[in-house]
């Protein structure tokens, strides 16, 4: 049983009995009006769950009666019932925001639906993903054991994200389940980046068994478009991950033909590698003996991604291609409507590159500040403040005007983030890097079992600062700390999102083309 109060307002509610009494088997209290104001009348003094309303009563009709409702039943959803069909008459209700519009001669079983979908949609939706989660969660457990290509993590990846913005969206208490087997995931995709990303890294650039790494995006998903006469917006979101495209992926529907595919990020995940890899379309290793004026070291207090225009500029050269381009790098909703308002003037390229700051920046935030820490305490809190940014700070406004254009976007990101929550001790000289996902130095001390080490660093694409110096990287929700004053360093960047390690969330990273609707 219900208990659920419904008022049906309707002049001739008499010959409605039927389906009131077939409610009321179902556990609902009807409460019956003839009238607009009888509707309103009760609605003021009592309290009721859902109404029905009658659009074609005399007096009061049941468009009049709508927003009086409004007013004294606000947040009450309402079921409007009408012989006409006539478009206006269904737009004006939908612009009142009514809950549903159903066409007489209506079933019980049509309102009955209607009902539930209203008042009953978050239980039943939430038992409904509880039972199908249950159903796959052995599927998933044997996909962990079984994945044996990069394909098949992709495909892992996706469903546990699926999930998760399945779960987070219901009143569950799969939560905690999913947790795990995302960790238990994690762990054996970490073994399988340490078995297998020298091999891929060692395979021409071209080879069909490569997986598309870094350095190959330009090559092989934008260059493509260039040379088929499209105009190409190439956007790069700062450590954007696959549950937050997940979010803003509904906002451009409306606009744009989507083909959405996932690319692995090199290692270090981190923005002076893995950026510098995708704009050069070369691993850090050869930036620095091709371009040693372009490449920033890790002791150097210099920016390490001020070179991003003159990197493009090479690749462009490289291939001997003639591509007129812009890049521009936006930090604040200022510099989108900047760009927004100069779009006419970008006309004449074949290519510009645009990255947008704003979630790196607020990934930094949420570790220095408590408010937004809080703001942002869990994954599901990170994705709405992603969403709103992309809604109301002009972003969703300059991807229409893209559109307008009619130019091909190609949106993506460097690499993504993990919340981390797992302390593991790492010592290093004062020239060690500061990253909590990936040290290098030389005489570094840690334990070999918890991270993946590169003592040949050129052999895995990367430079080396100094004659002996090895790369270590985190998996899974590790984090470095120093011993000195550990416990502090510990309470401070524990639950912080980082990058710069092995894990799907930081290498397993959208890769999507946009194309406008309108062209």
């Amino acid at each position: 049983m219900t208990n659920s109060r419904i008022l049906w307002a309707d002049d001739e509610i008499d010959l409605l009995k039927p389906h009131i009494m077939f409610l009321k088997s179902k556990g609902y209290d009807v409460v019956t009006a003839c009238s607009g104001r009888d509707a309103i009348e009760l609605a003021e003094h009592e309290p009721f769950d859902l109404i029905i309303l009658d659009e074609n009563m005399p007096g009061l009709t049941g468009l009049e009666t709508l927003p009086m409702l409004a007013r004294v039943a606000p947040g009450v959803p309402v079921i409007m019932i009408t012989k006409s069909e006539e478009e206006n008459i269904m737009d004006q209700a939908v612009g009142n925001r009514i809950a549903d519009y159903l066409i007489k001669p209506v079933n019980p079983n049509q309102i009955l639906l209607s009902i539930k979908k209203n008042l009953h949609s978050n239980r039943l939706v939430s038992e409904q993903a509880t039972t199908s989660y249950r159903q796959e969660f052995a599927e998933i457990g044997q996909a962990i054991s079984c994945a044996s290509s990069l394909a098949d993590w992709q495909a892992l990846y996706t469903k546990l994200v699926e999930w998760e913005l399945k779960l987070a969206s219901t009143d569950t208490n799969m939560d905690d389940l999913l947790e795990m087997q995302r960790i238990e995931a994690n762990g054996e995709f970490n073994k399988f980046v340490k078995r297998n990303y020298r091999d891929w890294l060692e395979m021409e650039s071209d080879d069909v068994e490569r997986p598309l790494l870094s350095p190959d995006v330009f090559r092989r998903r934008v260059f493509p478009l260039l040379d088929r006469g499209e105009k190409v917006f190439f956007v790069l979101i700062d450590n954007f991950r696959l549950d937050q495209w997940e979010t803003i992926k509904p906002m451009l529907a409306d606009t744009f033909t989507i083909h959405e595919s996932l690319y692995t990020s090199i290692l270090p995940t981190a923005t002076q590698y893995a950026r510098n890899a995708i704009f050069s379309g070369l691993m850090p290793l050869q930036i620095e003996k091709m371009f040693p004026e372009l490449w920033v070291d890790e002791e150097s207090e210099e920016g390490k991604n001020l070179n991003e225009s003159p990197l493009i500029s090479t690749l462009i050269d490289r291939f001997r291609r003639h591509d007129r381009f812009s890049y521009t790098k936006i930090n604040d909703s200022q510099g989108v409507e900047r760009l927004t308002r100069e779009l006419s003037t970008l006309g004449n390229n074949d290519l510009n590159v645009v990255v947008l700051n704003f979630i790196d920046m607020l990934s930094h935030a949420r570790t220095e500040l408590k408010m937004i820490r809080e703001l942002a305490s869990n994954n599901a809190a990170y994705r709405a403040i992603t969403g709103s940014w992309f809604k109301h700070a002009g972003t969703i406004d300059l991807f229409r005007a893209i559109a307008a254009r009619g130019y091909t976007v190609v949106l993506t990101t460097d690499h993504g983030t993990i919340r981390v929550d797992n302390p593991i001790k790492v010592v290093g000289d004062k020239n060690t890097n500061t990253n909590l996902r990936y040290k290098v130095g030389k005489n570094l001390s840690y334990n070999p079992k918890q991270v993946f080490e590169i003592k040949a660093p050129a052999a895995y694409g990367l430079p080396s600062p100094n004659l002996s110096s090895t790369y270590v990287f985190a998996g899974g929700r590790d984090f470095f700390a120093y011993p000195n004053n550990y416990n502090h360093y510990v309470q401070y960047y524990t639950d912080t999102f980082q990058h710069g390690g092995i894990s799907m969330e930081e290498m397993l990273i959208p890769l999507v083309t946009l194309t406008p609707k309108t062209r």
